[in-house]
């Protein structure tokens, strides 16, 4: 799940300068002026904007993904505790001999 959620980090954040660059190509003349003066304030909102991203996918996949999850296990306790399962024993040293 946390694999899904970076990677649809990563799309987007691509996604997102694919699109600025296209956008913002009057600014290249100053590309040294902006990345000297204003380059640490633009990492820290692009890894800001990154972690946000990453949240809200992780939180979207845990949402909608995930639908009856606990349900589901705890039937599966259930059935494993009561020994209605078809799963064999494990055998243990003992047994073995």
């Amino acid at each position: 799940m946390v694999a899904n959620a970076v990677l649809v980090t990563v799309v987007l954040l691509l996604a997102l300068g694919f699109w600025l660059m296209g956008e913002l190509k009057f600014l290249i003349p100053y590309k040294g002026l902006l990345l000297r003066e204003y380059g640490k304030f633009i990492g820290g909102y692009l890894a800001a904007l990154s972690v946000n991203l990453f949240a809200a996918t992780f939180a979207f996949n845990r949402k909608f993904f995930l639908k009856d999850t606990g349900r589901k296990l705890s039937h599966l306790d259930k059935q494993l505790h009561v020994g209605e399962t078809d799963l064999p024993r494990p055998k243990l040293d003992e047994e073995a001999d």
